[in-house]
């Protein structure tokens, strides 16, 4: 057999085989490295272990045909280089994509809390707005109320001054009138006693005169 053999290897997988013999041909795809075997040669050592031609040529063919049958077991579960940097690509552009989704997510993750973060601000911006509000009304409301209080105080004040102030003047208008009343009962008093005491004067002088 003229014939030669190639061996196969895929880069970074098990190797891979593919035979060559007259009227039947195994090739590897193109991106296999091809190691070829010298089947002629191996004959001839065949013949040499006391083997004939035809026994020799037909364990060849055997070979052949089990290193064609575990090619194809091996290689059915193989994919070529073209394959897995089309596989690579893929995840690379899947996790490229995958990246630029958690980018846009983390933007409208950050987005969104600064707008609920400003949201929040202004909401506690109105609060203490109100607030302030609500203090001012109620110190005005307590101004107010106290202010009608003083006045109100002010003027009972102002009627308790006026009613002390009537009571002082009936006061001493009744301490006048009973002044008065004094003196004209002291005068009438006196009146009374001069006459009392002219009448008996006139009575013991005329008693006095009718002794004598």
């Amino acid at each position: 057999m003229a014939a030669a053999v190639r061996l196969a290897l895929r880069p970074g997988l098990s190797a891979g085989i593919a035979t060559r013999i007259p009227g039947r041909a195994f090739s590897s795809s193109a991106s296999r490295l091809d190691f070829h075997f010298d089947t002629h040669h191996f004959v001839q050592r065949l013949e040499r272990e006391g083997l004939t031609r035809a026994q020799a040529e037909g364990i060849m063919s055997a070979m052949a045909e089990v290193i064609d049958e575990s090619v194809r077991n091996m290689t059915s579960n193989m994919v070529t280089k073209a394959e897995q940097e089309k596989h690579q690509y893929t995840q690379q552009v899947d996790i490229a994509q995958i990246k630029s989704e958690l980018q846009l997510m983390e933007k409208n993750d950050l987005a969104m809390l600064k707008a609920e973060n400003d949201r929040l601000q202004a909401d506690m911006e109105k609060l203490k707005q109100r607030l302030r509000e609500e203090i001012t009304r109620t110190q005005a409301g307590v101004r107010l109320d106290l202010n009608l209080e003083k006045g109100r105080m002010r003027e009972e004040s102002s009627g308790q001054e006026l009613k002390i102030k009537e009571v002082d003047t009936r006061i001493e208008q009744e301490i006048a009138n009973l002044r008065t009343a004094i003196q004209v009962s002291k005068a009438t008093t006196l009146q009374y006693l001069v006459g009392f005491v002219t009448g008996c004067s006139a009575l013991l002088m005329a008693y006095l005169r009718f002794r004598m």
